[in-house]
């Protein structure tokens, strides 16, 4: 079932990698079908997940209050941006497994990778940046 739109997520624009997603979901969206809420923004606050919890992994959150994290974070925002045809391989069934562990090790990996470059062209990571 879809999630009901606008479709919000909550991202990490201090991280070079989740940046360079940004850049390219904003090339996309419209306000209508997807909304960016910059997590590392000073003074960041949310009713409803801590901080390292929207760190932990990315958090995406339907018009009518439903929470979807990870993997489903990630396939309905870009679908929800119009990306279907990228997103389309997310959603396959026998794959699954195999997209589930690879997310898992990025969430694992993603606070190790402040020494590449950031698109808007500083060279690392500031100390925001923490477990996704």
């Amino acid at each position: 079932m879809s999630p009901k739109l606008p479709l919000t997520l909550y991202v990490d624009a201090a991280c070079p990698l989740c940046a360079r997603e940004i850049i390219w979901l904003r090339r996309h969206a419209t306000q209508e079908c997807l909304q960016l809420v910059d997590i590392s923004t000073p003074g960041f606050v949310s009713e409803d997940r801590s901080l390292d919890q929207l760190r932990s992994k990315l958090h995406a959150r339907s018009a009518d209050g439903h929470w979807l994290t990870g993997l489903d974070a990630t396939y309905w925002s870009w679908r929800a941006a119009g990306l279907g045809k990228w997103a389309a391989p997310l959603g396959w069934r026998p794959l699954r497994p195999l997209l589930l562990l690879a997310y898992w090790l990025f969430s694992l990996a993603r606070p190790h990778l402040g020494w590449l470059p950031h698109p808007d062209g500083s060279s690392r990571c500031t100390d925001r940046c923490g477990p996704r």
